[in-house]
């Protein structure tokens, strides 16, 4: 009976007994939208941008004919199209989440029955249900009754009751199979479903799809709002000059006008012209502005999807960017939060050494006898003469191999223990090949290295275990299986040899199982704790190995006691831990075994990468301490360097905050805490961790706390020192979370840090924190689909995460503040003309330009090279954006676009709208044309500024541009022809032959742009308007340049790639003592091989072969430290870097 796993059907045939709730749809939903909602929810979602309900309102307005001097087309039609692409991608964008839910929502199954559910579902064997088999026909007649709880997130607690054929059988979450599991260990099962779709624990700790914004878009929703002051600010200014104005000047004009006396009373005049100007300098914050953002996003997405370089050729996986509304996001994380099992790791253990009777063995050594690290060049050792050998399998160190064939006792007693001592299952396939079915990684690693070294495990029942010894088969009495759990850390099995002896073999954790041995071990035990102690400092998993010869007399008195605790009814657990530890005593150590969790390719280079880029990584994961811990030193978060590791382990709330009270008094010292007390950091303005009081911090630290300790602290009067510790130390690791704690932690930095965070995983147990984080990404894995879904963007390895931070995310950061400043700047500039001109018009609401100027500035004349540098500019190459992370501060810090650069972009454009009005007025104002006539006509006025207007935002720009493409010129000189071709055209016979209406200016422009003090008018303006900005940059750059300003330079510079970096695979690090035991075991096994409930007949699919082995390279994470260290201090010898 099972709440059956939606992979299943991926690596088992499953058939499901289905009993449908009619009255609730069961399918998975990612999506936001359908047929129905998408309008309604689409319009709400667009409408809550300020700017766009902004534009709305002018739209109503300028439908006013009394307060309108503008047509209602120079609104209405960019407001359709910003709503209408809008719709469209968000569209786009549901559809494919749409299509990937129909596509795991149509995975196939076998129903046998469909029927009538009593607010149950079920699920795993049972002995009763057991019994079935695969007879279809008996399991189509199944008519149980489950009365179980109802859905919950409680991923480990299950309760419910079986009623079938007049007796009742009680559930319990052993019993049940969540959704997200993987079947392994079985070709086939039948199962009852219990929870499905919404209702499975799974999908009850996913939470719920948020719309996610950027800080960016929540910044210009407030611009937006400021702009909307200023702009009620200059009408009511505007607006009053208009009242004083009409009352002074405006009454000797009313006889020419025809205006009875009183028709028009100034006060009345100044409110409708309060409108007017209202409309008239909405511009400031043009629509199209949001049509740009959309455009450059969506190019920013394609170039992530294009990246060949976040292409895994492995599995023909491309980097996906499943929204393209959160890019800039990228460019701004300062916390990454990521699973370990299949994120971190490939979930793929290797043997790599051992230590056997204290030699060890697995090293590789040069020719003068020197230990060295394994190179490409060489040759593993040959395992062809085995004809059971797993081909995947390879070992470099021959003396193992020549140990064994000299007959050393230890190393066969080694060997035959690692073949003996393990819950795995064999069969052989169609080809007669052997393959195992593992419950845990560990155990495949070590039982394949005994196969391959020729003690080769064949076959199980639950009273024998066969083997192959160097050829020959010999069957072992299985007596007694001592299971694994959490709080032994070890595993041991009692079995009886064809001679008649009986032998006890353990495998465990060395710091437990070293308190089991016989005293005259001293010696080895202090050589092999040693050697565990260099292995661990490699990051390897390590385990001891020790056995016990036992008295035939002893054992059957044990058994019997083993016996009577199986059937007690009270304290049985205790009994049999009892007994078990009585048995485990006096060992005799054999050696240790070092197997590898092969990290994926990178992950040391990506997590340094962004340790120096100042983003803080915390790993949240199911796996327990020690695995996690294991983990985090391969990966080099955790080093034996650290001033200090704090691990919370607390059971109680109370524990739980005096450990945090301990670790904060070490932390911040034992003053701080004593005088300002608990209290004080339970303040929500504590809470603010300021950057003053990270730096009071010196050292690095790292925190690792368990679920069940952090349940606990969530709690809200422990979990504000939580998060202080947590924020002041290098690394964080959460072990045994559950996925709704995983994004309880990210919501609390999220909520009290202010930061920008991301949350990285490949399983459906990471969805919640996925859809709680800023940014989530899905790894395609082979944990399956489920994180992809949910994920803002996906690829296939944690790797990439560096690229598409460092690169892609910081480019787009920088794109999108440099697009923002830039058009900020150019429609102040543009708007603003209006203001100036106000004061010469009698305030009366006349525009400068004319109407198709205003209408075509934002769409046509000025877009494309605006779009140009927000999608194509960057400041460094790719590469120099890697080999810096440094350059990734600035957008953690937010510098290149905020309150004080919008004020900043907002004085450069009211200088040069000040600029482009005042010097052609002064020009026009005494000046005459090469014809004798005056230039002071309307018109030629309006001309002059536009085409000032446009070749000062044009120069502009091309200043502001970092990266030249064919592309930015095209689009910045192609603009300046195509002002010029409609102005002329516009002004031609033609299009007043067609529009007489509409074109009444014939040849104006023609005249005023073959004047020569027109064009020194012209070029006046521009020299004005850009030389003071291209001098405090040249002296900025030159004085006070910027990490990226000298990078570039130094780019510029090279003109030859930098050579390849040397690359060693591997070195050793040194270690303090400490315990590599990571044993991804789970209780519960022996009893399941003892009682034969898990022997099967039928071969399963052959396996696919293990990955490429991952060499980590130390030298290169020297090499990078070395190399960025080198050229931030040569920048600095004699300017100062600043970001």
């Amino acid at each position: 009976m099972q709440e059956l796993s939606e992979r299943g059907s991926q690596q088992s045939h499953c058939a499901v007994v289905s009993r449908v709730r009619k009255s609730r749809d069961n399918r998975i939903h990612t999506s936001k939208y359908n047929i129905l909602t998408f309008l309604p929810i689409n319009l709400f979602e667009q409408f809550q941008r300020v700017a766009n309900a902004y534009f709305l309102f002018l739209l109503i307005l300028q439908l006013i004919p009394e307060i309108s001097s503008l047509t209602w087309f120079t609104t209405i039609v960019p407001l359709v199209l910003v709503i209408t692409m809008t719709a469209v991608k968000d569209a786009t964008d549901d559809y494919f989440r749409y299509k990937s839910d129909k596509q795991v929502n149509n995975r196939q199954s076998e129903v046998l029955i469909d029927s009538k559910e009593t607010n149950l579902k079920v699920r795993h064997a049972l002995s009763v249900t057991s019994e079935l088999g695969e007879d279809i026909g008996r399991l189509a007649k199944f008519d149980g009754i489950v009365v179980c709880e109802a859905p919950n997130n409680k991923l480990d607690k299950f309760t419910g009751v079986l009623s079938w054929k007049d007796s009742e059988h009680s559930l319990n979450n052993e019993k049940i199979i969540l959704r997200g599991c993987v079947l392994r260990n079985t070709s086939w099962c039948f199962g009852m479903v219990i929870f499905a779709g919404p209702d499975t624990k799974l999908m009850q700790n996913s939470g719920k799809t948020k719309f996610k914004r950027t800080s960016i878009d929540r910044l210009m929703n407030t611009l937006v709002l400021w702009i909307f002051g200023f702009l009620i600010c200059l009408g009511i200014s505007l607006a009053i000059g208009n009242s004083i104005w009409e009352n002074q000047v405006g009454d000797q004009f009313r006889s020419f006008l025809f205006w009875n006396e009183g028709e028009k009373n100034f006060v009345f005049s100044g409110f409708l012209t309060f409108w007017s100007y209202i409309i008239i300098l909405n511009t400031v914050v043009p629509i199209s502005l949001y049509v740009s953002v959309e455009v450059i996003r969506l190019g920013h997405s394609y170039f992530i999807n294009w990246d060949q370089k976040m292409y895994y050729s492995g599995k023909a996986t491309p980097a996906a960017a499943r929204t393209t509304t959160l890019n800039e996001e990228l460019g701004q994380i300062e916390y990454v939060f990521s699973d370990k099992t299949g994120t971190l790791t490939q979930n793929i253990m290797t043997f790599k050494k051992c230590s056997i009777n204290g030699r060890i063995y697995g090293e590789v050594h040069d020719d003068l006898g020197q230990k060295t690290d394994i190179i490409k060049k060489k040759k593993p050792v040959d395992f062809s003469v085995n004809p059971q050998v797993d081909k995947t399998f390879q070992f470099f160190d021959p003396s193992l191999m020549e140990s064994i064939k000299l007959g050393d006792p230890k190393v066969h007693e080694f060997l035959r223990l690692l073949a003996l001592c393990h819950t795995v299952m064999s069969e052989e396939n169609s080809a007669g090949q052997l393959i195992y079915q593992v419950q845990s990684p560990d155990e495949g690693a070590l039982v394949t290295a005994a196969r391959n070294l020729g003690f080769i495990f064949k076959s199980r029942t639950p009273e024998t275990i066969t083997i192959e010894e160097l050829g020959t088969l010999v069957t072992y009495q299985l007596l007694a299986f001592l299971d694994f759990n959490n709080i032994r850390k070890r595993m041991s099995v009692i079995v009886r040899n064809p001679e008649g002896q009986i032998k006890l073999y353990s495998k465990g954790a060395d710091t437990i199982l070293f308190e089991k041995l016989h005293l005259s071990n001293e010696d080895l035990l202090a050589l092999t704790s040693d050697h565990i102690s260099e292995f661990a400092g490699e990051g390897l998993r390590t385990l001891a190995i020790a056995y016990r010869d036992l008295d035939d007399k002893y054992f059957k008195e044990w058994h019997k006691m083993l016996e009577d605790a199986n059937a007690a009814t009270d304290e049985r657990d205790e009994r049999i831990a009892g007994l078990y530890e009585e048995i485990e005593q006096d060992l005799m150590l054999l050696g240790a075994t070092a197997v590898e969790d092969k990290l994926q390719e990178g992950v040391i280079e990506t997590v340094l990468s962004l340790s120096l880029a100042n983003i803080k990584i915390w790993v949240l994961t199911g796996d327990k301490q020690e695995t996690a811990i294991n983990i985090g030193y391969a990966c080099n978060m955790l080093t034996d360097d650290m001033n200090e590791v704090f691990i919370i382990a607390g059971n109680t709330a109370m524990e739980v905050r005096e450990e945090l009270r301990k670790a904060k008094e070490n932390l911040f010292g034992q003053n701080r805490s004593s005088s300002n007390g608990h209290i004080v950091f339970e303040k929500k303005q504590q809470l603010e961790l300021d950057s003053i009081v990270e730096e009071t911090v010196t050292g690095d630290y790292a925190l690792i706390i368990n679920g069940h300790s952090l349940a606990h602290a969530l709690e809200s009067d422990v979990k504000n020192d939580l998060l202080e510790l947590a924020c002041m130390c290098k690394t964080v690791v959460c072990c045994r979370v559950t996925p709704l704690q995983k994004a309880q932690v990210v919501e609390l930095v999220k909520k009290h840090r202010n930061a920008v965070t991301l949350a990285i995983g490949d399983g459906a147990n990471d969805v919640s924190m996925i859809k709680s984080a800023h940014i989530g990404i899905g790894i395609s894995g082979q944990e399956g689909l489920q994180a992809v879904l949910a994920s803002d963007y996906s690829f296939a390895q944690f790797r990439y995460l560096q690229r598409l931070l460092l690169v892609h995310g910081r480019w787009s950061y920088f794109r999108m503040c440099k697009f923002l400043c830039y058009f900020f700047y150019k429609n102040f500039a543009f708007t603003l003309v209006h203001f100036w001109f106000g004061f010469f018009c009698g305030f009366s609401a006349q525009t400068v330009y004319d109407q198709w100027f205003i209408t075509l500035f934002n769409i046509v004349y000025t877009s494309l090279p605006v779009l140009a540098m927000g999608i194509f500019d960057q400041d460094v190459s790719d590469q120099n954006s890697m080999d810096f992370p440094q350059l990734y501060k600035p957008g953690q810090l937010n510098l290149l676009f905020n309150k004080r650069r919008f004020f900043i972009c907002m004085a450069h454009g009211i200088y040069t709208s000040f600029a482009l009005f005042f010097i052609p007025y002064g020009a026009f104002n005494s000046d005459a044309g090469e014809d004798g006539q005056h230039l002071a006509d309307y018109q030629s006025f309006a001309v002059t500024m536009a085409t000032s207007l446009v070749i000062v935002v044009s120069v502009q720009i091309a200043l502001d541009t970092s990266y030249w493409t064919v592309i930015n010129h095209v689009f910045i000189w192609g603009s300046v022809a195509t002002y010029f071709s409609i102005l002329l055209t516009m002004h031609s016979n033609a299009m007043f032959g067609v529009f007489p209406n509409q074109f009444p200016f014939v040849g104006n422009a023609r005249h005023s742009l073959t004047q020569k003090c027109i064009w020194l008018v012209i070029l006046l303006t521009t020299v004005v308007s850009v030389m003071p900005v291209l001098a405090f940059r040249f002296l900025k750059v030159d004085l006070f340049p910027t990490l990226s300003d000298q990078i570039r330079q130094r780019q510029k510079a090279q003109k030859k790639a930098r050579p390849l970096r040397s690359r060693r695979p591997q070195t050793r690090r040194s270690s303090s003592r400490r315990s590599g035991y990571a044993f991804a075991h789970q209780e519960g096994y022996g009893e399941l091989i003892t009682s034969g409930k898990n022997m099967r007949a039928k071969n399963p699919p052959p396996t696919s072969g293990l990955e490429k082995t991952l060499s980590n390279s130390t030298s290169w994470i020297e090499n990078l430290c070395k190399k960025t260290t080198d050229a931030v201090s040569s920048f600095n010898q004699d300017k100062t870097v600043k970001l």
